[in-house]
């Protein structure tokens, strides 16, 4: 039975896998047509039918070329921060809420946060072991702001977490059932929204890969295998956090349809907001995290400890 229980979530993990690595070679695919259409020219189109092949042929093309080491670099570290990179970024979709209790577990939550912060290494470990000082001030930039960021993040979940009352990401489901926190909580959803753009290094906060001032950034000295990994890595965070959006603000029912439509639609905000906003200043994006998110997670998070206290007390006095 214990074989059976493992046999089970072994093969659960490896079909989540595959799905999200799929998931991340045509989300790929997306963002070079939309971003194609919006800068009014065709995207990849040539490779097999309407060009849906091209992230299969970029995949092939990119891990058979040649590997590059840079002479000076600390080449264990190197070699292993881009492949923890992506680990992290597949583990944390263990924090599904999944019905069938294959990865659904009470601390759900938890085990988000802990998995993000410690995606910040990576990149540090990435730039810093890369010996370059292109790569060591792209990966320093990139740390402070996903640092800044987290704190206002973990702020937002702590909320959410009084106002569920469970760790658990089910508890997003069962209050969701009638109306979605969207509804309710809007400007949260906003501040969510810029929270997971930061986390994700994409645009406006692309700050760790600002090509005109850094040359690219953390990830300057990979090539081939270690840049592909780091590629999918940041793909499938953007998915997870598409993911997550849903989860918290859009209801949570995984067995529908339509929760798929509705991932797919955050991601497409994602690709959208790269193709339409220019890069943030470094100063401006510090500001809005210390001086803006910051206070306004906390008094949501006052507010929803308030809140709470008063169900209770109101409770106990009607009992």
């Amino acid at each position: 039975m214990i074989f059976f229980e493992f046999l089970l979530g072994f093969v659960g993990t490896l079909i989540l896998i595959i799905c999200v690595l799929v998931s991340v070679a045509f989300l790929t695919l997306l963002e070079r047509s939309v971003l194609g259409y919006i800068q009014i020219r065709k995207g990849p189109n040539k490779v097999g039918l309407m060009g849906i092949p091209q992230p299969f042929c970029d995949a092939i093309k990119l891990f058979t070329s040649e590997q590059t080491y840079p002479v000076v670099s600390n080449y264990i570290s190197y070699y292993f921060s881009p492949i923890f990179s992506l680990f992290l970024s597949l583990v944390v979709w263990m924090c599904m809420p999944m019905f069938v209790k294959l990865f659904s577990f009470d601390l759900g939550s938890l085990f988000f946060l802990c998995c993000t912060s410690l995606g910040v290494y990576t990149v540090m470990v990435a730039g810093w072991s890369s010996n370059s000082n292109y790569a060591l001030l792209g990966g320093l930039r990139a740390v402070a702001q996903t640092v800044s960021y987290e704190v206002s993040m973990a702020l937002v979940l702590l909320s959410f977490i009084f106002l569920i009352g469970s760790y658990n990401m089910l508890g997003f489901y069962y209050y969701q059932s009638y109306l979605w926190f969207l509804v309710i909580l809007f400007p949260m959803a906003l501040v969510w929204g810029c929270i997971c753009l930061a986390e994700t290094n994409r645009t406006p906060f692309d700050f760790a890969e600002g090509e005109s001032e850094l040359v690219s950034g953390f990830n300057i000295e990979y090539s081939s295998g270690g840049f592909a990994l780091i590629f999918l890595a940041e793909y499938s965070s953007i998915l997870f956090m598409s993911m997550l959006f849903v989860v918290i603000f859009l209801g949570c029912d995984l067995f529908n349809v339509f929760f798929y439509v509705k991932l797919s639609f955050i991601a497409f905000i994602f690709i959208w907001v790269r193709g339409t906003l220019p890069r943030f200043r470094y100063d401006k994006l510090m500001y809005l995290a210390w001086k803006c998110f910051l206070p306004f997670s906390l008094n949501y998070l006052l507010f929803f400890m308030g809140f709470k206290l008063l169900m209770i007390v109101l409770l106990l006095w009607n009992d």
